[in-house]
């Protein structure tokens, strides 16, 4: 039902302001999309009424959303426990390598075993027009992941085809490239189509698949940033054997494109290490 205004007889001046102002607030509101575009570059035609404008009786005004104050955005906080460990980190500190795995592997805060990580920063002044960093090495200790690797053949595209995943890496002979294409657009968004670039199309996929399997992984920078992230095995390990992994993976990325290098343990805090 519409709205009923009293119209008073003799003051038809009075009238036509309160129609006038009716309009403006619908011309308004069918304006208020257009207004908004113009962020984005569009042209709005329809005139915007002014803010100072009277409401019309008998409407509601409109809601405005309120904006959180900057003061009113919530910092994240830490646990009691991580500043604890995190105390005994000097940020300011290069570790030899030895001391930095002893350090991470005492500061690590999950109650499962964690993993290890390497996170590497390239010097994009020795990197020069070459934007990404990528590689293929064998740890010698492995990363304590259990990786299941299998070989393309008939029956594994079959069980791709009907949304089967039961492998975490596939390695495919050259001449089974055609039979995947099939299934490409399953296998690439997972980041499972097999590759020449990270060794997972071999003309011997056997020997690939067990090396594989025993620790040989795949490195590669960001897309968009000179940086290497890398998992180097287990909180559980030795620390000699961390040691060796870690200095197996700085070898094949090159020291001398590494302009700095920190290693952290899940949810643990980083450490810095001097590369030498």
């Amino acid at each position: 039902m519409g709205k009923i205004r009293v119209a008073t007889l003799g003051d038809e001046a009075q009238e036509k302001e309160l129609k006038r102002k009716a309009d403006a607030r619908r011309e308004t509101k069918k304006s208020k999309k257009s207004v908004e575009n113009l962020d984005e570059g569009l042209e709005a035609n329809v005139p915007v009424a002014s803010s100072s404008e009277e409401p019309i009786e008998g409407e509601k005004k409109p809601k405005q959303k309120k904006q959180k104050d900057a003061s009113e955005v919530k910092p994240k906080t830490r646990s009691k426990r991580y500043k604890e460990v995190a105390g005994m980190v000097d940020k300011t500190k290069l570790y030899p390598l030895s001391e930095a795995v002893a350090l991470v592997k005492k500061t690590s805060l999950t109650k499962f075993d964690g993993s290890v990580e390497v996170h590497i920063n390239l010097n994009v002044n020795v990197l020069g027009e070459k934007k990404d960093v990528r590689g293929t090495v064998s740890l010698p200790h492995g990363t304590g992941k259990k990786v299941n690797v299998v070989i393309a053949d008939e029956k594994i595209i079959a069980e791709i085809a009907e949304g089967k995943f039961n492998f975490d890496i596939l390695v495919a002979h050259p001449s089974m490239m055609p039979k995947l294409a099939k299934v490409a657009r399953v296998l690439g968004p997972k980041g499972l189509m097999p590759n020449p670039k990270n060794g997972t199309v071999s003309t011997d996929p056997e020997k690939k698949a067990k090396e594989l399997s025993q620790g040989q992984i795949n490195y590669k920078s960001e897309p968009e940033n000179p940086i290497i992230h890398q998992s180097v095995g287990k909180v559980s390990f030795e620390g000699k054997q961390l040691v060796e992994n870690i200095n197996t993976l700085l070898d094949s990325v090159g020291r001398e494109k590494i302009s700095r290098v920190t290693i952290t343990s899940t949810m643990g805090p980083g450490v810095k290490v001097a590369i030498v």
